[in-house]
């Protein structure tokens, strides 16, 4: 599991970077200043997330493994995909109805922390 999670980390974390270095270099002036903002959350929240993601994996190498890690790693990852992924495709294409699937990635983040946190106070 710490394999896996440090690796899907580090990939996330890679394209946070480029995906952020794409909204700051060739989408300045072609996006209206609302999608930029929210195209620069998803950005920040795919970063923070991605950091959580590789924080699961070092956990994983020092604690027996858990369903409640486990869970707080796909969490991340599914929160990354929605929060962040609608957040993309809305400011690229315009279509703002994809801003209801958002909120579901935001649950996914809170479960992941929840989960996170429970399976560091179980295992130590």
């Amino acid at each position: 599991m710490a394999k896996l999670f440090l690796s899907l980390g580090s990939i996330i974390m890679g394209l946070a970077v480029i995906i952020g270095a794409f909204g700051a270099h060739g989408l300045e002036g072609k996006l209206t200043e609302k999608m930029m903002k929210n195209y620069q959350t998803g950005v920040l929240y795919h970063m923070i997330h991605g950091i959580g993601l590789l924080a699961v994996g070092v956990i994983a190498l020092k604690l027996t493994a858990s369903s409640a890690l486990n869970g707080a790693g796909w969490s991340f990852l599914i929160g990354i995909l929605l929060f962040s992924g609608s957040l993309y495709v809305m400011a690229l294409t315009g279509i703002t109805k994809l801003g209801a699937i958002t909120p579901i990635g935001g649950l996914a983040f809170i479960i992941g922390w929840v989960l996170l946190v429970t399976a560091v106070v179980r295992g130590l």
